[in-house]
């Protein structure tokens, strides 16, 4: 006799509070992990890029070179390399090891959002849409000084650009200048580029085949991502509301309420299964719900200011949420740390 299959078990969410890194850098503008999730990297209002092993809590190297708060970063497919950007224009690529600045490009007003291509041969960056700025600690800063909200008309390029890593030319090889007001995300697959503006369209650039397609979503956007199967796009933008489409037709596929999002550019994902979507809160919690049902599966409460930003691990269930100067790592109930709790 055959006996049935077990049933699968059903997701975990990361609701277990497993470290808290002081990271000494003044406010943490973003949190990112890197390709595989075994080491994370933190950009502080103190000018510095720092490299860490989350789980571990161990700080690996600090990076530094920018002359002004550095807003985001990502590490390259290999590890050997990371590039950042921030407000003082520049977009620096690094060697890991050595931490030393291997080029800096310079062209936007501000940068806003950084991403590698899949070869880490070409640099992504996004336009700021305002200066950056703020105090280094919470509270968060004023309206005026977010990277994110509209700026005047004329006063930045509203620009997408793409920086050759291999060349010693200083301009970059391709400009992408359709969005109306300034570039909030970027993300890059294999062959496709997802850009948010705050012009409220979320722009995708086909390279395969030379076409770009656009929605409106009517709400400045503050992110985007690609799910992991890259059938769909989140985007989240200030009318406190995520919505999933459907990335060849643009179809609404859910929407995603109950998080405050009104005022400061805040991260969103998919779960690394894709079972659920998450976002920071302005009320200090990071929301999740069920991707299908669009109901609201937990409020994790992280602490008493904005949640500014956050990372979901490629493969398992562990999150890194920002708030102030400190980053915070959790797992599902049932992980067991190997050093004890932090």
């Amino acid at each position: 006799m055959a006996f049935p299959e077990p049933k699968p078990r059903g997701p975990e969410l990361p609701q277990k509070r497993l470290k808290t890194l002081d990271c000494g850098q003044g406010a943490v503008r973003a949190v990112r992990f890197n390709v595989d999730g075994n080491y994370c990297l933190t950009c502080g209002s103190d000018k510095t890029l720092k490299l860490w092993n989350p789980l571990r809590g161990t700080l690996l190297r600090t990076y530094s070179g920018h002359g002004y708060e550095v807003l985001d970063a990502a590490g390259s497919f290999d590890n050997s390399s990371l590039c950042s950007g921030g407000g003082d224009k520049a977009v620096v690529l690094w060697d890991v090891a050595s931490g030393q600045v291997v080029r800096k490009f310079r062209g936007h007003a501000g940068v806003n959002t950084v991403q590698f291509n899949e070869e880490a041969t070409v640099i992504l960056s996004g336009e700021s849409e305002a200066k950056a700025g703020g105090p280094e600690v919470p509270p968060l800063p004023p309206k005026s000084d977010l990277p994110f909200l509209p700026a005047p008309p004329g006063s930045i390029d509203s620009s997408i650009r793409c920086w050759d890593c291999r060349s010693r030319r200083p301009e970059p090889v391709q400009t992408l200048d359709e969005a109306r007001d300034g570039v909030s995300s970027v993300k890059v697959s294999d062959h496709e580029v997802l850009a948010g503006s705050v012009d409220g369209r979320v722009r995708r650039y086909d390279l395969r085949k030379g076409q770009l397609f656009s929605d409106y979503v009517g709400s400045p956007i503050t992110c985007t991502c690609f799910s992991r199967d890259g059938q769909c796009t989140l985007v989240s933008s200030l009318d406190s509301t995520l919505r999933l489409l459907d990335k060849d037709t643009g179809e609404l596929l859910g929407e995603y309420t109950g998080h405050k999002n009104r005022e400061y550019k805040l991260d969103c994902c998919l779960s690394e299964r894709d079972t659920h979507v998450v976002s920071c809160s302005e009320d200090g919690k990071v929301f999740f719900w069920d991707l299908v049902e669009g109901a609201l599966a937990l409020a994790l409460p992280v602490g008493p200011g904005v949640v500014q930003s956050l990372a979901y691990h490629p493969t398992e269930p562990c999150l890194l949420t920002a708030m102030g100067g400190s980053v915070q790592c959790w797992r599902e109930e049932a992980y067991e740390a190997e050093d004890g709790p932090g």
